[in-house]
């Protein structure tokens, strides 16, 4: 049975959520940690993985969850370009 859209959004939010929880508190993450975190392979699929992160990413910063951010500033989804880093909200 193939993944929902909503299903690997889920998948990928508590990829995050997990790689945080095992980090320190003021650590953060790439999008490409969660999506090679959930990634069930061994090769480079992963990538395919990058955007849907980056959507779980905004969703939990939408759930007051985490803190997306560039340069170390908390940066809203409009304004987001770049490298971006994922944090526990403060």
């Amino acid at each position: 049975m193939a993944e929902t859209d909503r299903e690997l959004t889920q998948r990928l939010e508590r990829a995050i959520m997990s790689l945080l929880e095992r980090r320190a508190a003021t650590s953060s993450i790439c999008p490409s940690d969660a999506a090679r975190e959930a990634y069930e392979g061994d090769d480079e699929g992963w990538r395919a993985l990058m955007e849907p992160a980056r959507r779980a990413a905004w969703s939990l910063a939408a759930a007051g969850e985490v803190e997306v951010t560039r340069a170390g500033r908390p940066v809203k989804e409009t304004e987001a370009h770049g490298p971006l880093r994922i944090r526990r909200a403060r």
